[in-house]
C-alpha cells in the first residue's frame, strides 16, 4: 500500500444524519472523544491514559477504504460490514509499546471498543496475523503519519503491581473510551440529544429537596405508633453517621424500619458532609425488578422524573463497527448511567463490574465517586462473593466509592473465613442500637406446619382467609396453586412472568383492597399467590403470610410483608413444606436445606433473633462450592476479560427479552425500531418478560413468539399472555422453574 501524506481534518468519521450533509471531521472526534475521556477517568488517576485511548480509538479509519465505505453507505448502499477499522488502532498500540507491559492498557479498550475485551493472548495472536498480512506495513505506516497531527501521549504510563487492580483498571479506562466515543457519536447525529444532557445535579443538592419532604413524611399524619417511633430513630442515625468519613458502611434495619428512606438520607447527607470528595451521584442497587418499580416512584415522588433513572435490563443487540445509522443508533441506546440517583437491578451492577461488552461495560466509570447502596445485600450469591468483594474493596479503595451494605438480615462478610477479600476492612455500622429494634419491632408470630401440604390443603387454607398471602419458590409451583384456586374471589398473581406494567397495576389493586381492609368492615379479599419477587422490599400488609420452606433470610423477608405497619397486636406467618414443591437450584437450595436444619433445631420464634441469622450466613458461605469464584479470580488474574464474564452470572441461564401485548407494549416497540434510544428503550422495559434460552428455542418453533428484526435477542410474544398469570404457551408454561 502507498502511503499518501494525509490530512485528519479532511477526513470522515461518521456519515452525515439523515437529513443533512454535515460529515463528522476525524480530527473532531478523536479530540473530542480524548477531552471526555479524559475528564471521566481524572477522578482514578487515570485521565492521561485515558486521553491517550481516546485519541487513538478510531485512526483505523485513516485506512483510504474505509473512508470509500462511508460514502458508499451515505449514497444509500446497503453495506452492514466494511473494513475493520477498531483492531487496527490497537495494532498501532501494540506495535508502539509491545516491549511493555503497558501495550495491554492501550491495545486491549482501543480494539474491543466495538466488540468487547479478549484475553492478551488471543488479542496479541490475531495482531500478529496481522502482521503478517500485505497491507500491515502500509496501514500502520499512514497511522504514524497520522499521529504527527495529534498531541503526543503522556511520557509515563502506569501499571498497577497488583494484577486484580490491573485488570479492573483496564476494565475502568474500557468505560470510559467507549461512553466517550458513544458521547461523541451522538453529538453528531442527535445534536439535540447531547446538549439535553448537561451537567447533572450532584447528590449533595438533592438533600435540601429531601429534607424537608422526610421530615413532612415523619410528622404529618403519621401517629406516635411504635413502628414510626423507631423509624425516627433509625433515620437520626443514618444523618449523623454520614458525617464518617467515606468508606464501607453496614446498615441494619428490621424489615419495616423505613430503610428505603433512611439509606438515602445517609447517602445525601455524606455527599453533602464531604464536599472535597466530589461525589457525583447515588446507586441504588436492588435483587428484584418489582423493588426498582416501587422504589424509584418514591425517589420520583421526592425529585422529580428527570433527576432519577430506573434500569432494569439492557437490550442486547448485535455490536460491531456497522456504519449505518440505524445500527449505530441502536449502540447509542445503551445506558452510562448519567444521572445523579440510579435505581438499577443487583444482576445488572454486578455483573456489568464483570463483563466484556461495551453496551454492558460504558457505565462502569460513572460508579467512580459515587455512593453505593446494595439493598438486601443478603441475596448475593455465596459462590459469587470472593470477586464480588475483592471488586466491591477495589472501588472502594482506588475509585472514591462508599458502600452501603442494606439489610435486615446482614451476613458478616469480614468475620467469615473463607472470604479473605474482606478481612481486614473496617465496616462502620450505621444504626448502633440495631438489635434492639427487633425485638421492638416485633410484629408477628412465626409458625411451622408439621406436615407436608399439597396444593388442595393450602388452596382450601386460602379460601378461608380474606387477606392472605402464598409466597412459593418457583413459579410453577404458583401456576399450580393458581389452578387450584381458580374461580375463587380476589385471586392475585405476582411473578416475572408478568411484565413490569403488569406487576405495577396489580400492586395498585392490591394495596388499595389492603388499605380499605384497615379503614372498612366489609372490603374485598386479596389471595396473593406470589413468588419470591414481593419479598425484599415491597410494600405490603397482610395480616397473614404462608411461606414455603426457602432459604433463612427469604422467610424472614415474606415476614416483612405481615403486619408492616403494626396495625395488629400480632400477624401470622406460617412456614410449611409442600408436598410436591419444586426448588430452585444451586445456592438457592442450599440456603433452604441450611434452613430447615436449622429449624429443625430452633424454635420457628427465634427467627426474630439476629444470632441466628449469623449463624446461618456463616454456614452458609462456609459450605459454599467456591470454585467458580477461584475461577473468575484466576481469569482476571490473566486478563480473561470473556472467560470472567462468562463464568461471572448471578442468573445462571440465558435469558432473552421477550416484549408482551399488555397495555402499550406493541405500540412501543413499534417506536423503539422506528427510533431506537434509550429513550424509547426506556419506555418499553415495562412491557419486557425474560424467557429462559432454551425454552425460548421450543417457542420459536411452535410460533409463540417471533424476532423483532434479524440478528436481534429481542423477540415479540404472539402466544397468549394472561391476565392472572402472565406469558402462557399452552401447557409448556408449565415447565417454567425459577423465580
Amino acid at each position: 500500500m502507498e502511503i499518501r501524506p494525509i490530512n485528519l481534518k479532511s477526513l470522515r468519521a461518521h456519515t452525515p444524519p439523515e437529513g443533512s450533509e454535515e460529515w463528522d471531521v476525524l480530527y473532531n472526534h478523536l479530540t473530542n472523544v480524548a477531552m471526555r475521556a479524559k475528564r471521566f477517568a481524572q477522578s482514578f488517576g487515570g485521565g492521561d491514559l485515558a486521553y491517550l485511548l481516546g485519541l487513538w480509538h478510531d485512526l483505523g479509519k485513516v485506512n483510504p477504504e474505509f473512508q470509500d465505505y462511508l460514502v458508499a453507505i451515505w449514497q444509500g448502499a446497503r453495506l452492514r460490514k466494511g473494513p475493520a477499522h477498531a483492531i487496527w488502532g490497537g495494532a498501532l498500540a501494540y506495535e508502539l509499546f509491545r516491549d511493555k507491559e503497558c501495550w495491554k492498557e492501550l491495545a486491549i479498550p482501543i480494539a474491543a471498543h466495538h466488540g468487547g475485551m479478549e484475553q492478551p493472548g488471543t488479542l496479541e495472536q490475531r495482531l500478529c496475523d496481522f502482521g503478517n498480512s500485505p497491507d500491515w506495513t502500509g496501514r500502520l505506516g499512514i497511522m504514524r503519519s497520522a499521529l504527527n497531527q495529534l498531541p503526543r501521549p503522556p511520557a509515563h504510563i502506569r501499571v498497577p503491581p497488583d494484577r486484580l487492580r490491573f485488570e479492573f483498571l483496564i476494565r475502568m479506562l474500557f468505560s470510559c473510551l467507549v461512553d466517550a466515543d458513544y458521547l461523541d457519536t451522538e453529538r453528531h447525529f442527535d445534536g439535540a440529544k447531547a446538549r439535553a444532557r448537561g451537567d447533572w445535579t450532584r447528590p449533595a443538592d438533592l438533600w435540601y429537596v429531601f429534607r424537608p419532604n422526610q421530615i413532612r413524611m415523619m410528622w404529618n399524619g403519621r401517629g406516635e405508633s411504635t413502628v414510626n417511633r423507631v423509624r425516627r430513630r433509625i433515620y437520626r442515625d443514618c444523618v449523623r453517621k454520614a458525617s464518617l468519613p467515606p468508606g464501607i458502611f453496614r446498615l441494619t434495619v428490621p424489615t419495616g424500619g423505613g430503610k428505603t428512606r433512611s439509606a438515602i438520607a445517609f447517602a445525601l447527607q455524606h455527599a453533602l458532609a464531604h464536599p472535597l470528595h466530589g461525589f457525583r451521584r447515588v446507586i441504588v442497587a436492588l435483587p428484584y425488578t418489582s423493588i426498582i418499580d416501587q422504589t424509584a416512584r418514591e425517589y420520583r415522588d421526592i425529585f422529580g422524573d428527570r433527576l432519577v433513572l430506573e434500569h432494569h435490563s439492557q437490550i442486547e443487540l448485535p455490536e460491531g463497527e456497522d456504519q449505518d445509522e440505524h445500527h449505530i443508533r441502536q449502540r447509542l441506546a445503551s445506558e452510562n448511567w448519567d444521572h445523579p440517583l440510579i435505581v438499577t437491578t443487583t444482576v445488572q451492577l454486578l455483573e456489568s463490574l464483570f463483563h466484556n461488552r461495551p453496551a454492558r461495560c460504558r457505565k462502569l466509570h460513572s460508579i467512580a465517586c459515587s455512593i453505593l447502596i446494595l439493598d438486601e445485600v443478603q441475596t448475593l450469591p455465596p459462590e459469587l462473593l470472593r470477586p464480588t468483594l475483592d471488586v466491591l474493596r477495589v472501588l472502594v479503595e482506588d475509585y472514591g466509592v462508599t458502600i452501603v451494605l442494606s439489610s435486615a438480615t446482614q451476613p458478616a462478610f469480614e468475620d467469615t473465613s473463607r472470604l479473605e477479600e474482606f478481612h481486614g476492612v473496617e465496616v462502620h455500622e450505621i444504626v448502633p442500637e440495631h438489635a434492639s429494634y427487633f425485638q421492638t419491632l416485633k410484629r408477628v408470630r412465626y409458625q411451622r406446619e408439621s406436615t407436608p401440604l399439597d396444593w388442595a390443603d393450602v388452596a382450601a387454607h386460602v379460601r378461608m382467609r380474606d387477606h392472605i398471602m402464598v409466597v412459593l419458590n418457583s413459579r410453577k409451583d404458583a401456576l399450580e396453586l393458581l389452578q387450584e384456586l381458580r374461580g375463587t374471589p380476589g385471586l392475585f398473581h405476582l411473578s416475572t412472568l408478568l411484565c413490569g406494567a403488569h406487576r405495577r397495576r396489580a400492586l395498585s389493586d392490591i394495596r388499595s383492597r389492603l388499605v380499605k381492609r384497615c379503614l372498612l368492615s366489609k372490603t374485598e379479599p386479596v389471595r396473593l399467590i406470589t413468588t419470591q419477587v414481593v419479598e425484599a422490599g415491597v410494600d405490603l400488609d397482610f395480616p397473614e403470610v404462608w411461606r414455603a420452606m426457602g432459604p433463612l433470610e427469604r422467610i424472614v423477608q415474606a415476614a416483612g410483608r405481615c403486619n408492616r405497619e403494626g396495625q395488629l397486636d400480632e400477624g401470622r406467618v406460617m412456614i410449611f413444606d409442600p408436598a410436591h414443591g419444586r426448588m430452585p437450584r444451586g445456592t438457592y437450595k442450599l440456603g433452604f436445606e441450611k434452613a430447615r436444619l436449622l429449624l429443625n433445631d430452633h424454635d420457628p420464634e427465634e427467627l426474630h433473633h439476629p444470632e441466628l441469622h449469623r449463624e446461618y450466613f456463616q454456614q452458609l458461605h462456609n459450605d459454599a462450592d467456591d470454585r467458580k469464584a477461584r475461577r473468575i479470580q484466576q481469569a482476571r488474574s490473566n486478563l480473561d476479560y470473556p472467560c470472567a464474564a462468562d463464568e461471572y452470572r448471578l442468573i445462571e441461564d440465558n435469558t432473552v427479552s421477550v416484549i408482551v401485548d399488555y397495555g402499550q407494549g406493541f405500540a412501543r416497540l413499534e417506536a423503539w425500531r422506528r427510533a431506537p434510544s434509550r429513550e424509547t428503550w426506556q419506555r418499553l422495559q415495562p412491557y419486557l418478560v425474560s424467557i429462559y434460552e432454551h425454552e425460548a428455542h421450543g417457542f420459536l418453533n411452535d410460533s409463540w413468539m417471533e424476532p423483532v428484526e434479524e440478528d436481534s435477542n429481542l423477540y415479540r410474544w404472539v402466544g397468549k399472555y394472561d391476565e392472572l398469570c402472565g406469558v402462557q404457551a399452552q401447557l409448556d408454561i408449565a415447565d417454567l422453574c425459577g423465580v
